[in-house]
C-alpha cells in the first residue's frame, strides 16, 4: 500500500520545475494532487495529466500569489476542488530576482515577502483551520545561513520564511507537522542549462550538482515520517556548512 494512499497534497507552482518533481514523488506514493500554478496554465495541465496517469486523482488551480487575496483564498479553492480537506500542503512556489541590499526599492522588496513568505504564511493559516491532521512543508533555500548579496529581497524572504517554518511547528502541534526543505546547486536558473551547474559543483564539498529527484526524496521523507517537525533539511551537498559569501 503506498504511504500516502487517500492523501490530498496542494504543491504551489507545481507546473514545473521543483514543484512538479514534488508533485510527482507524492503521487507515486498515492497521493491525490491539487496543482497549483500562475501563468503556465499549458504546463500545468501537461503536469496534471502525467499525475493521473499515475492512478491518482489530479486537478489544477490558478492563482497570484503576489496578490494577497488570491493568496488568502487559494487553500479554500484547492479544497472545494479536491471534495474532501487537504492533508498535505507544499510551498513550493517562489519568485527569485536579483537584487543588492543597497539599491532593491520597496516595492522589490514587497513582491519578494508577498510571494516566499507572506503567500506560505496565508496559506498554512487556511491549512491549520480546515486539516484533520496534516503537514505542511516549506521550500527554502540552502544559501539562506549566508549573505547572498546577488539576490538581497530573496534572501531576507526566505530568512523570514525559515523563522516562520519554525513558529509554526510550534504554534499549529500537536495536529500540523511543519517543516522544510532547504536546496542547493540543483537546477540551473531559466535560461541556464547544465553547464552552469557542472561550473560550480567545485564548491560543494561533494564535488557535484544534485537533482530535482534529490529534494523530491527529501519531501518524500517529511511527508512520511510522523514524528518529525521543526526540522530543515539541506540538500545542497554540505554546501551550507563552507561559511562562503554567494554573490551574483
Amino acid at each position: 500500500m503506498p504511504e500516502l494512499d487517500d492523501r490530498t497534497a496542494l504543491v504551489t507552482g507545481a507546473a514545473k520545475r521543483l514543484g512538479r518533481a514534488i508533485a510527482e514523488a507524492l503521487a507515486s506514493e498515492g497521493a491525490d494532487i491539487v496543482v497549483h500554478y500562475r501563468s503556465s496554465g499549458e504546463e500545468a495541465e501537461a503536469a496534471a495529466e502525467r499525475l493521473r496517469q499515475k492512478g491518482v486523482a489530479a486537478w489544477t488551480v490558478q492563482a497570484d500569489l503576489a496578490d494577497a487575496t488570491e493568496a488568502r483564498g487559494l487553500l479554500g479553492r484547492a479544497t472545494e476542488l479536491a471534495g474532501r480537506p487537504l492533508d498535505i500542503l507544499v510551498n513550493s512556489a517562489s519568485i527569485f530576482t536579483p537584487s543588492h541590499v543597497l539599491g532593491f526599492d520597496e516595492e522589490e522588496l514587497r513582491r519578494q515577502f508577498a510571494v516566499n513568505t507572506l503567500a506560505p504564511l496565508y496559506l498554512s493559516r487556511a491549512f491549520a483551520e480546515g486539516a484533520r491532521r496534516g503537514q505542511i512543508i516549506n521550500m527554502l533555500d540552502a544559501r539562506m545561513l549566508e549573505c547572498d548579496d546577488g539576490h538581497a529581497a530573496y534572501h531576507l524572504s526566505k530568512r523570514a520564511l525559515f523563522t516562520l517554518t519554525r513558529m509554526l511547528a510550534l504554534e499549529l502541534a500537536p495536529a500540523t507537522r511543519v517543516n522544510a526543505v532547504a536546496p542547493g546547486l540543483i537546477l540551473p536558473p531559466p535560461g541556464q542549462d547544465e553547464s552552469y551547474l557542472e561550473a560550480l559543483a567545485d564548491t560543494v564539498p561533494l564535488k557535484r550538482h544534485g537533482s530535482a529527484d534529490d529534494i523530491a526524496r527529501a519531501v518524500l521523507f517529511l511527508a512520511t515520517s510522523d514524528f518529525v517537525t521543526g526540522q530543515v533539511i539541506y540538500v545542497d551537498g554540505g554546501r551550507h556548512m563552507e561559511g562562503r559569501m554567494y554573490g551574483s
